[in-house]
């Protein structure tokens, strides 16, 4: 078993940035995957970002790399914490942001390939 629990976020103005938090307990950090997804009121759950066991492969939606909001994940096994780097929010990119764990060290960009699930932390963009 594996519990998540996520941290960081927010109210924040739009153009500003926030860095989210993951950490993890109940077994070995560096064997699982690990990703960000985000759901907005009415909306599906969608993939943010998502991050190898070993921290060399990272996957990213594309609406939040390059173009408008930039995102950055990253992982410190020592620390058992994934984290989402996120800046130039805009209002769109308010949700409730979830973290997860996948049995696989490679991750994946589908909801259907995570195992445990954090309970999501709030982020608030204002415009």
């Amino acid at each position: 078993q594996v519990q998540l629990v996520e941290s960081g976020g927010g109210l924040v103005q739009a153009g500003g940035s926030l860095r989210l938090s993951c950490t993890a307990s109940g077994r070995t950090f560096s064997h699982f995957a690990m990703g960000w997804f985000r759901q907005a009121p009415g909306k599906e759950r969608e993939f943010v970002a998502g991050v190898s066991g070993t921290g060399d492969t990272t996957y990213y939606a594309s609406s939040v790399k390059g173009r408008f909001t930039i995102s950055t994940i990253s992982r410190d096994n020592a620390k058992n914490t994934v984290y989402l780097q996120m800046s130039s929010l805009r209002p769109e990119d308010m949700a409730v942001y979830y973290c997860a764990a996948r049995i696989y060290e490679g991750a994946t960009m589908s909801i259907m390939g995570y195992d445990y699930w954090g309970q999501g932390t709030q982020v608030t963009v204002s415009s």
